[in-house]
């Protein structure tokens, strides 16, 4: 085979081009062949490299993640590093981050040895055998992603929650149970989640079996992040659904002069006081009413208030609630709480309301963060791949936070029109050379100025503008 060979005049080695393959578009011939040139499809995760050695995480990692033993094995923090950037460059799989290991380029970016393999991978998280073990590495984790975070004079929001990860065909993997899920009876994870609302970041990660109940282990898994907190991060509210609608997580919210609204559960002793209720007041939104009681339920050591809220069904089609059948036309929702009754009813409900903010995040776990894909034969090793991938998010809501964008965007965002520029690696003056395949225009100068802002050493320099879709529409054309 003929080769033909050119030289870039930043290239310490020759580029080699091989006999070309022609295809035709339907319009034009078009020639495909083949480089020995060194190119990173991945080119603009260098943006996000710089971000993580801004902050030093690889020593971080490697204080906290489990050391290998073995002489040869790739280091416990390049692994972390390279699973963590696997899975912002899209990976669903472990074997998807080990693909990666053919980018020539994403080792130097992150400063390790090399991508490990899927097997490396494997035994890796094999490693962690116990719930103590992940919350010892997985704690000091979450708490360092929370001490970046600013004081906020209202104070913040906690989101309680839970979600069903879907894994049908995992029959030999621990904790793949049959449960409850939003699509009836399926085999599943059951994790649980604490969001920091208005930061959008999870404080708290616990896998579960699929067929735990919502509140199991809800008390514990609320002390140990209770204790976690910084003592300057102050938690204004506690909210969460219907499924922590627990006594003894109300009465340690109560003990620890937390405020909280959950939603109650709609057993029949509410049902009652729905059906008696009414003193019902209109709002400033058409078809919602709300009243509110001091109200007893089953199990419950003492009274508590209780705000009912209805939404006339023919005027609010799409609202949440429960339909009872002997109180037709109306879907109900019931919020137990502990605010002061300086706070209105209907105020009660619109706080709860912010709390949609943590469900999308839930969601972009689902979607962007490959939690529905991660299983592993063992539990914990399956907690511990899961916990990493949403450490993964929390990095991307602060590599936000630190360019100075005030709404966040999605990963898929980031992944589109940030990480996935590809890039030609040289060697040139001594140093590895990274040529970004940006277009001159305003998309160049974003990101010089993307750069200089992942460089400077003064966190509060200025920011970069958010990116958008259209950010770079009126780059000129080809």
């Amino acid at each position: 085979m003929m080769k033909k060979t050119t030289k870039h005049p930043d290239v310490s080695g020759p580029q080699t081009v091989t006999n070309f393959i022609k295809v035709h578009n339907g319009q034009e011939t078009i020639q495909i062949g083949f480089t020995d040139q060194r190119i990173s499809a991945h080119a603009g995760l260098s943006a996000f490299g710089s971000f993580l050695h801004w902050h030093s995480f690889r020593s971080l990692l490697g204080r906290y993640l489990p050391q290998r033993t073995s002489p040869n094995a790739t280091a416990a923090q390049d692994l972390g590093l390279g699973f963590i950037t696997g899975i912002l460059a899209g990976a669903k799989k472990l074997s998807q981050v080990a693909h990666l290991r053919q980018d020539p380029l994403l080792p130097e970016l992150l400063g390790i040895e090399r991508i490990g393999s899927q097997s490396a991978y494997s035994r890796f998280f094999q490693s962690f055998k116990s719930a103590p073990a992940n919350t010892q590495c997985f704690g000091r984790l979450w708490r360092w992603s929370l001490d970046r975070l600013r004081a906020r004079k209202d104070g913040y929001s906690l989101d309680v929650d839970s979600t069903q990860l879907l894994h049908e065909d995992g029959h030999q993997k621990e904790g793949v149970q049959t449960g409850h899920t939003a699509r009836g009876l399926k085999r599943a994870y059951h994790p649980l989640l604490g969001i920091i609302a208005e930061a959008k970041i999870v404080a708290s990660f616990w896998l579960r079996p699929g067929n735990t109940r919502c509140d199991s282990n809800v008390v514990g898994f609320m002390q140990e992040l209770l204790a976690r907190l910084p003592h300057w991060l102050k938690i204004k509210l506690v909210r969460a659904d219907s499924g922590f609608c627990y006594e003894p997580l109300l009465a340690l919210l109560e003990s620890r002069s937390l405020s909280y609204i959950v939603v109650g559960r709609m057993y029949q002793p509410v049902c009652s006081l729905i059906r008696k209720t009414t003193q019902w007041q209109a709002t400033e939104i058409a078809g919602t009413e709300v009243a509110e009681a001091l109200h007893q339920e089953w199990g419950w050591s003492k009274p508590r208030r209780v705000v009912l809220i209805r939404h006339l069904q023919s005027e609010r089609p799409d609202a949440g609630g429960k339909l009872l059948v002997d109180c037709p036309g109306y879907v109900y929702q019931v919020l137990v709480n502990n605010l002061p009754l300086e706070v209105r009813a209907f105020e009660v409900w619109r706080r709860y309301n912010g709390r949609a903010g943590s469900e999308n995040v839930i969601r972009e776990l689902d979607e962007c963060f490959a939690l529905p894909q991660i299983s592993l034969k063992k539990f914990y090793a399956t907690e511990a791949a899961m916990s990493l991938a949403v450490l993964s998010y929390n990095l991307c809501v602060l590599f936000q936070s630190h360019v100075g964008w005030m709404e966040k965007v999605t990963a898929a965002t980031l992944r589109f029109l940030v990480f996935t520029t590809g890039g030609v690696i040289s060697r040139s003056g001594g140093y590895t050379t990274i040529r970004l395949a940006v277009r001159e225009g305003p998309h160049r100068d974003w990101w010089a100025r993307l750069l200089e802002k992942l460089t400077c050493p003064f966190l509060n320099c200025i920011a970069v503008e958010k990116l958008q879709p259209n950010l770079f529409a009126s780059a000129p054309s080809a």
